[in-house]
């Protein structure tokens, strides 16, 4: 058989690439494996250093235009072939080989455009150009110096296990308090945290749940009706902990806030380790036997494990990720505090940790200097020389700010504290600080990372002052620029997403640093000026917005950037018509501006805030349930559940009562016995049906119950492991098309009344009459009663036109017969309120009753038998 001309040279290209696959995928690492593994740390000093310096001519080297036209191609060529060949690669070792190679080559093209935007573009003809010069050339050296930064960080990831604690006896356990301090929030959102806390595995004579209320109302004069308000709710708090069983401590005064609250604790309890949750922080009952083995090491003082949220915060709500784009605390938690923790540097974050007392008391308790107390004590901690640990295992679950406005005031904080660390303890040149060189790197680059405010701003009014007033910040810009800025810009993507791929995604952080731009800037300026300013402001949790609004307060300078854009892209034409020799700067400020543009927009919609279609947030977990109907037990998983409802599947087309007794189970051995109501009934396919409850009446008990199943007896979080990978242009699109979701209706989930089905006789008392009919649906709150005959049972009277109207309108109370036996009504009689009235084509009257809430304690029993029966 002979092979088509075309044939051969495919699969001739085909071996090519499977050998350049091979030679990158295969022989190169592993030839690097093998060579360093027989280097020592000198020597391998030595080979960086030899790397630096055969890197120099690469970085100065002046060449044509096209010649790093070419370059820049090759280069982001190269950089795409070894993300594709780290993709496939499974070997964490190999993986990182990839890593430090594209890091290095990053660096290289980085400071190639360092070198040529230092050496040819910078403008200083006249005041005005050199102004906008100056401070974009600042702009883009704070934006490469928090780049380098972050290598170091990540230049290697730290992964642990838990200490294996089966060989150390209880009795040599240490003793633990577990904190939750509170000021003023909702008592229900504090009683989840101490129920959870109350339920954590570890020895019960060596654990004691303290909440520290922090709420005084004395603080309020007498005539202040905060004051009453304040004190029902210590009142409320005080008699929950009484009965729960965890201990309620106050103080005489709210000095330096959080901070203090738990410092005046420490003076006051015995524990040898403090776990210390915030109040909305739900712990899962593994938390304590996975973290406290690590304290047999005495050096370390704390074990810090991540913060999640199960509800979304204001960017996943506001712009309609659904989920796909990863929450902005995972970069830190999924990533930057792993490669800290290598550098032992690991951020103490104030909560969902465990903190040894004996060395927090030696640097002074929690640091109150600054409103970031939890970063700055660990600062003070690494100073001693003592150890930390950071534990990626997600065992807190917390609410997010629910509100812009309040995503706003928790950011603003921690910038703020950051900036006052940065200015207090000057963490690189500070002697005084024991810190190593990678501890100083780390906390510069965490308290300099918040001044991004300004340098973002820089960006997006840099190309609009060009087009619209000939300002000119880039001497030469065009073709040539790009050939030297985009290899350094893609490069540097390209390396963060080896690390980054799973938790942060292309474009989307430059949303959020334009979201918060103003108030960053301004308040990491005036801390720098001032560290003393500013207060410790408590973040506004559990509130519910029921409307679109969008938040001009927060906005409105981004708004004014944003026109000042749009306006400069106006000015285009113009440019075009008058200065067409200028083409190559119009063009490339145009790109500018119009991906500026699709940045703001997208910021801006993160304060258009969507309402909250659901009261309480849905965990997309998988229970098991059991849903008990007429002494039929029926099993079923959850879809999702939250603490009012859930969406089960079950495997058979059930003929169920609108009340079920239901019974949720966790992921160990809590369980949940609740009353639910059936709102939604609909088949998927021809093995599975949908079914949405709403859980009713519940009591404390059972609420703590749910609680304990929902949040506390989890394996894993459904979030431990990353869903989706970052695919830059993709990504790009999907932030592109925010608007349409952001501004499309928002459509509730159909809920309609599923009752039994039944074929019961009845007799309808209306108007002095008895109507003959048939009972189709017969649930707890109501029943479908069909009327055949319009004429009344014993009288001529019949059911017309007028009787229909005043049946719709006045919606009347009515007299109910119910019996199986058409002969025998007497033992089921009922008061029911008609809700609606239909005539259908065959002449039947199709009657909607609902039983009132004021007959129920009489007639529930009744219903409920009855019910039974049929």
């Amino acid at each position: 058989m002979s092979s088509s001309p075309d044939t051969l040279p495919q699969k001739s290209r085909d071996r090519q690439r499977l050998k350049l696959s091979h030679w990158l995928i295969d022989i190169t690492p592993r030839f690097f494996d093998r060579t360093l593994q027989r280097v020592g740390v000198k020597q391998f000093k030595w080979l960086i250093l030899l790397l630096l310096v055969l890197s120099v001519p690469l970085i100065v080297t002046p060449i044509e235009v096209w010649q790093q036209g070419l370059v820049a191609v090759f280069l982001v060529l190269l950089g795409q072939l070894v993300i594709h060949a780290e993709f496939q690669e499974s070997s964490p070792e190999i993986s990182q080989y990839y890593h430090l190679f594209l890091l290095w080559l990053s660096m290289i093209t980085t400071l190639r455009y360092l070198f040529y935007r230092t050496s040819y573009t910078l403008n200083f003809d006249g005041w005005l150009n050199s102004i906008a010069c100056v401070l974009l050339f600042l702009a883009e050296l704070y934006a490469i110096l928090t780049l380098v930064l972050a290598y170091f960080q990540t230049l290697k990831i730290q992964e642990r296990q838990p200490v294996n604690l089966t060989s150390i006896p209880q009795h040599e356990w240490f003793k633990v308090d577990i904190y939750i301090p509170t000021y003023n929030e909702d008592v229900e959102i504090v009683r989840k945290t101490a129920v959870a806390a109350l339920a954590c595995d570890y020895a019960a004579d060596k654990k004691k749940v303290y909440v520290l209320d922090d709420g005084r109302p004395e603080k309020y004069k007498e005539n202040d009706p905060r004051r009453e308000q304040f004190s029902a709710r210590r009142e409320q708090l005080r008699q929950m902990c009484e009965e729960l069983g965890c201990i309620h401590m106050t103080r005489d005064s709210n000095d330096h806030a959080k901070a203090g609250n738990i410092n005046t604790a420490f003076e006051k309890t015995d524990g040898d380790l403090v776990l210390i949750l915030d109040c909305d922080h739900i712990p899962s009952r593994q938390i304590l036997l996975h973290t406290m083995g690590f304290f047999f090491d005495p050096k370390v003082s704390f074990v810090q494990t991540p913060h999640w949220f199960y509800n979304p915060d204001p960017f996943e709500r506001n712009l309609v990720t659904k989920g796909r784009i990863p929450a902005g605390n995972e970069l830190f938690y999924k990533v930057l505090q792993k490669g800290n923790d290598f550098w032992n540097a690991a951020f103490f974050c104030g909560s969902a940790a465990l903190i040894r007392k004996s060395h927090a008391l030696e640097v002074g308790g929690i640091a109150v200097e600054t409103v970031t107390e939890d970063c700055h004590t660990a600062l003070r901690l690494h100073s001693l020389g003592y150890k930390s640990v950071y534990y990626d295992k997600i065992m807190v679950a917390g609410l997010a700010p629910e509100t812009f406005s309040s995503y706003v005031g928790q950011q603003v904080r921690w910038a703020r504290g950051m900036a006052q660390i940065l200015r207090l303890e000057n963490p690189v040149f500070n002697r005084k600080l024991n810190l190593t060189f990678a501890q100083r790197i780390c906390y510069f680059s965490a308290t300099s990372h918040f001044l991004y405010g300004y340098p973002r701003l820089t960006y997006a009014i840099a190309p609009p002052l060009f087009l619209l007033f000939g300002v000119n910040s880039v001497q030469g810009l065009g073709l040539e620029t790009l050939a030297y800025a985009l290899p350094h810009i893609l490069l540097s993507l390209f390396t963060n997403y080896i690390i980054y791929k799973n938790v942060r995604f292309s474009f989307w952080n430059e949303i959020f640093e334009f979201a918060m731009a103003f108030q960053a800037g301004w308040v990491t300026m005036l801390a720098l000026f001032n560290p003393k300013l500013g207060s410790f402001n408590v973040t506004d949790k559990g509130t519910s917005i029921s409307k679109r609004i969008f938040d001009w307060e927060s906005m409105r300078g981004l708004l004014v950037v944003t026109a000042f854009v749009v306006s400069s892209l106006l000015a285009v034409p113009y440019w075009l018509l008058l200065r067409p020799e200028d083409w190559q700067a119009v063009l490339v400020n145009t790109m500018w501006s119009i991906f500026n543009l699709v940045l703001l927009s997208a910021a801006l919609l993160v304060g258009f805030e969507q309402p909250q279609v659901r009261t309480a947030h849905r965990l997309q977990r998988r229970l098991p349930i059991l849903i008990t109907n007429n002494g039929q037990t029926i099993m079923g998983k959850t879809v999702n559940i939250s603490e009012t409802g859930a969406l089960i599947s079950l495997e058979t087309w059930p003929n169920l009562l609108d009340e079920v007794e239901v019974e949720v189970m966790g992921d160990y051995t809590a369980s949940a016995c609740l009353t639910a109501q059936i709102v939604r009934l609909s088949p998927i396919n021809d093995t599975e049906t949908l079914l949405g409850v709403d859980f009713v009446k519940l009591n404390n008990a059972q609420r703590d119950a749910l609680t304990l199943v929902l949040y506390s007896d989890v394996r894993e979080w459904y979030s431990q492991k990353a869903q989706y990978v970052d695919q830059p242009l993709a990504s790009l699109g999907f932030l592109a098309t925010s608007l349409t979701r952001a501004l499309r209706d928002l459509n509730q989930t159909s809920r309609k009344k599923v009752r039994k089905q039944v074929n019961t006789n009845s007799q309808l008392y209306w108007d002095g009459n008895f109507f003959f009919g048939v009972a189709t649906e017969l649930g707890t709150t109501g029943l479908r009663l069909e009327i055949e005959d319009k004429k009344a049972v014993s009288s001529h009277k019949m059911i017309g036109q007028q009787d229909l109207h005043t049946m719709r309108t006045v919606k009347p109370l009515v007299g109910l017969l119910l019996n199986q036996d058409a002969e025998n009504f007497s033992s089921n009689r009922f008061v029911a309120e008609i809700y609606a009235v239909e005539e259908q084509a065959n002449g039947k009257i199709a009657i909607e009753l609902i039983f009132p809430e004021k007959f129920k304690e009489r007639q529930d029993t009744k219903i409920k038998q009855l019910l039974q029966v049929l």
